[in-house]
């Protein structure tokens, strides 16, 4: 991905970032609302399919901590949902389909807007974030959807008209993901300012 200075949005014309042009339009991403999860898993496999050299420098993101609890900034549901993102780690620049921010959007205005300092929150409310390789995340990541369900077997949102997402090894394993046991799991878990340098790191010495 093409480096930007701080700050600075993906220009118009010819002389796009190579990340304004990873992925359609955001009306044009596979999305349906409240599976996140699998809105990414498009995003990373429409990477895969069309610039396979580029899927080395995207990330996903799970959002969490142990109590389930996470305020996120700037997204356009009102209530604090598990947040999933995809992040270019040398273009620094986040792809949430969910936001009310720029897609793409600069890592440190995501970091600014979107997430916001740990500093002033309470402990309950602190993020962990699991970090994924985009490669990793297709090759593993499985759903059937059943946490989306309620007591009765009824939907609680709408489900997506494609089929669900498995693997050889799993037809469901979404709560390895979104748990913050850096034992279990696929990538690593991290804190706030632990996440933040990994990210401003790789972009530095790109």
């Amino acid at each position: 991905m093409a480096r930007k200075s701080d700050n600075m949005k993906p220009a118009a014309g010819s002389n796009d970032f190579i990340e304004a042009r990873l992925f359609p339009s955001r009306n044009d991403c596979v999305y349906t609302s409240c599976y996140c999860e699998e809105n990414v898993w498009h995003l990373c496999s429409s990477v895969r399919d069309t610039q396979p050299e580029e899927l080395g420098k995207c990330f996903c993101v799970f959002i969490s901590n142990h109590s389930q609890t996470i305020p996120l900034w700037e997204q356009t549901a009102s209530n604090r949902e598990d947040g999933l993102v995809v992040w270019g780690s040398d273009g620094s620049s986040v792809y949430d389909l969910d936001t009310r921010l720029d897609f793409p959007c600069p890592f440190q205005q995501y970091v600014r807007q979107g997430i916001q300092s740990c500093a002033s929150l309470k402990p309950e409310f602190q993020r962990l974030f699991r970090v994924i390789p985009a490669e990793e995340f297709l090759s593993t990541f499985a759903s059937d959807r059943s946490h989306m369900l309620d007591d009765d077997g009824k939907w609680l949102k709408p489900p997506p008209a494609y089929p669900c997402i498995k693997t050889l090894d799993s037809a469901n394993n979404i709560k390895e993901f979104m748990s913050m046991d850096p034992k279990v799991g696929v990538g690593k878990v991290m804190d706030f300012w632990q996440f933040c340098d990994n990210f401003l790191e790789k972009k530095d010495n790109s």
